[in-house]
């Protein structure tokens, strides 16, 4: 089916919907070019915090940006509210795949007509929750990294987007310092975060096995590759939970993967340990997120 591409977009706000890790930093880059982003998350405590990191760091990502300028940044507990004219919805709620089937039929029925409904999952593929969806040809998946550091976009089919999506994205995410890469069929974890995971698990594997610990696994790292960060303090700013529910959806898929990394995630999150949002994971942080 066709589907009638957004105009007016400079005019018109961005929706994103869940005030997560992700979701702040989300609205945070759609902040930059002067217009409106709503926010939209059940918890206040989470609302509160999203709204406050984004005014805290707006202006400085803005000024980074070819004609940036801060915009305005808003937070609701009211889906219509926050959908209201917006020509772009994210959603950024926890990788649930019953929660997302549930999320994208409200969308469906609640955004305007010719809003574009993208997911940030980071391992299930669109296709797998539109089966409510009246109108399959808007979505698409839309998977962030961890911006403002890491701008890089996956952009991936449901298998019934309407080509033009991708047309007007690959044109328009940039000037929100937004780099985006279309992958060309189909793949669980798309582009980047297939290797990145078989890094991150290997990295797991060798911790589970006694090999080695995290602190000097992310040294090597460091060294060797000339990064700031290793794999576990990048898993702890993701959250682990959050890593533990994408190894558990690839261990879904691929059965021969091993058991050792979703163990020891496992123990982490059970204990509470969920990263820098709780001030303790892999490492201790003096302040939690």
């Amino acid at each position: 089916m066709a589907f009638t591409l957004p105009t007016d977009i400079q005019n018109r706000p961005v929706a994103v919907i869940g005030a997560g890790t992700l979701g702040r930093r989300i609205a945070l880059m759609f902040a930059t070019r002067g217009g409106l982003v709503r926010i939209y998350d059940k918890s206040r405590q989470a609302d509160e915090a999203a709204l406050t990191y984004v005014e805290k760091h707006v202006a400085e990502v803005a000024a980074r940006i070819e004609g940036g300028r801060p915009g305005q940044v808003t937070v609701t507990h009211d889906l219509t509210e926050a959908l209201l004219d917006a020509w772009l919805v994210v959603e950024a709620v926890p990788e649930r795949l019953d929660l997302k089937k549930e999320i994208f039929e409200e969308l469906d029925q609640a955004a305007m007509p010719d809003a574009i409904l993208g997911s940030n999952s980071s391992s299930y593929a669109s296709s797998e929750f539109i089966g409510q969806v009246k109108h399959p040809e808007r979505v698409l998946n839309m998977h962030f990294y961890m911006p403002p550091q890491q701008n890089a976009i996956d952009l991936m089919s449901d298998g019934q987007t309407d080509p033009g999506i991708f047309d007007l994205l690959t044109r328009e995410l940039p000037r929100f310092g937004i780099v985006p890469f279309v992958a060309h069929k189909e793949s669980t974890g798309f582009i980047f975060n297939r290797i990145w995971a078989a890094i991150k698990r290997e990295a797991l594997e060798v911790v589970a096995e006694g090999v080695s610990t995290p602190e000097d696994v992310d040294e090597m790292w460091k060294i060797n590759m000339g990064l700031e960060a290793g794999p576990f303090r990048m898993m702890d700013q993701v959250g682990l939970d959050v890593v533990l529910d994408i190894e558990n959806h690839y261990a879904q898929e691929r059965p021969y993967l091993p058991s050792g990394p979703r163990e020891l995630l496992k123990r982490y999150v059970d204990a509470g340990h969920l990263g820098v949002k709780t001030g303790e994971g892999f490492y201790t942080y003096d302040t939690p997120s």
